[in-house]
């Protein structure tokens, strides 16, 4: 895999390894034409926005150990769809973003300028 580069263009760090992220489970907000939920925004989670995802229909508090998911909790880092952030930002419900864990094609649908808004 090749170095990736965060919004501000720099080398990505990683978001969380306890719960492991990413679309790859590498801890990293790394993508690829693979990933078509773009889970690229690295997000410190907060239970508003845990609530506003479930009902959503994308419950991510629950554990579902079957597939390895210990269920997530205000204050976790996670990789997040950048488009359900940006549904969340709309409704007022985003969480705070980790700029240096966000990968830089996030800026493809959100504006910098928005990102830093919210950065943690």
């Amino acid at each position: 895999m090749f170095d990736s580069k965060n919004v501000l263009g720099k080398k990505l760090v990683a978001c969380s390894h306890d719960p492991k992220t990413g679309f790859f489970r590498d801890g990293c907000c790394n993508t690829s034409h693979e990933d078509q939920g773009m889970h690229t925004v690295c997000v410190e989670l907060t239970d508003d926005f845990l609530e506003f995802s479930k009902a959503k229909g994308n419950d991510l508090s629950t554990p579902n150990p079957q597939y390895g998911f210990p269920g997530l909790k205000a204050g976790d880092k996670w990789c997040l769809c950048a488009p359900r952030w940006v549904e969340a930002y709309k409704q007022g419900k985003a969480p705070k973003v980790v700029l240096e864990a966000t990968h830089e094609e996030t800026l493809a649908i959100v504006p910098f300028e928005i990102l830093q808004e919210y950065s943690v």
